[in-house]
């Protein structure tokens, strides 16, 4: 059953309540890389964040209202690839509810100490399918679920990084995001009717994670049986829901970004904006890249970068080999499928 649509002024109110606990992110250029690709890349920088990633602002919008409600529950429950983990342990924190993460085993460690460290129990599983469904045995014994994604005060909360560039004046003439469950890339459309309503949302999705562009396309959810393998953890997402699903079909297009690729704006991203970025990030820079390849003329973009927590190990994977010698301007991107 769809869900109701949330009216996108759900976006600048999210921002208003959350605005005390958050850091507003950076925009950041790159000179260089403008000049080589001949258009000019707008990034908001998420790496910046509470927790380091976007994911912070729908977990804080939640708790704070249901407290605003006088509603808080007795115990939080959530399941994650990550970053929603580290989200929901620092705004339990935040309101002073005990929260309960649980985790899949092939989750980054980084992301699983800072989780522990921000005070939530973490609870790992062998599976993505496994967290989800304990996830649920513990919300059916009384804790709330904040769910990454399934959850109207969670999308307008990561409405509010798209919100904040836009209001800084900025009118881009696209803008980009990654897609794991659609919550970022559905808080970005509605920021984008609110405040810029002519310009064009694309999603970027890696090519082995595809459900949300399968969906897309066939104009049906599709489901994974499990995580999917792809270095972009964010990504590693089972399915959309029903509620993120009625804003993703509304969007211009979706980009599906093969594994070489986003390694190679991963490493590229940082060398050029000297920050780290997650490879979930780098998928939308490479689904703006195949966009701009297609315009007869300069182009601004806005590219959504979800976060900057890399896990060692994933480090290993990123710079097994040196694509910084090669540069943007004699790389080609593969074309969208």
């Amino acid at each position: 059953m769809t869900e109701n649509p949330l009216g996108p002024t759900a976006v600048a109110q999210a921002h208003e309540r959350i605005a005390p606990f958050i850091n507003q992110t950076p925009l950041f250029r790159s000179t260089l890389l403008n000049h080589w690709l001949g258009h000019e890349f707008v990034f908001k920088v998420e790496g910046f964040q509470k927790v380091g990633a976007f994911k912070v602002r729908g977990a804080l919008n939640a708790l704070l209202s249901l407290q605003e409600k006088g509603d808080l529950p007795d115990s939080v429950v959530a399941f994650s690839s990550g970053n929603h983990a580290q989200a929901v342990a620092y705004a339990a924190r935040q309101v002073g509810v005990p929260a309960t993460i649980l985790l899949p085993a092939d989750s980054s460690g980084v992301k699983r100490q800072a989780t522990t460290g921000y005070g939530a129990k973490v609870i790992v599983t062998a599976s993505r399918a496994e967290a989800e469904a304990r996830t649920a045995e513990l919300q059916a014994q009384g804790a709330y679920l904040l769910h990454p994604y399934d959850n109207d005060w969670v999308l307008a909360g990561q409405g509010t990084a798209c919100y904040e560039a836009l209001k800084s004046g900025l009118r881009p003439d696209a803008i980009f995001a990654t897609c794991g469950g659609g919550g970022w890339l559905s808080g970005t459309y509605l920021a984008t009717q609110l405040l810029a309503p002519g310009t064009p949302v694309y999603g970027a999705e890696p090519l082995q994670a595809n459900d949300a562009a399968q969906s897309y396309r066939t104009g049906g959810i599709i489901r994974f049986a499990d995580s999917p393998d792809t270095i972009a953890d964010g990504a590693r997402t089972l399915c959309v829901s029903p509620r993120t699903f009625q804003y993703l079909k509304r969007l211009a297009g979706f980009y599906e970004i093969d594994e070489q690729e986003i390694i190679y704006w991963t490493q590229w991203l940082a060398h050029l904006i000297k920050t780290p970025v997650e490879p979930t990030s780098a998928v939308a820079m490479a689904g703006a890249l195949a966009w701009a390849k297609r315009q007869s003329q300069p182009r601004q973009v806005l590219v959504m970068l979800s976060g900057g927590n890399i896990a060692p190990q994933a480090y290993l994977t990123i710079w097994a080999q040196d694509f910084l010698s090669v540069t943007p301007d004699r790389h080609a991107a593969d074309d969208p499928i």
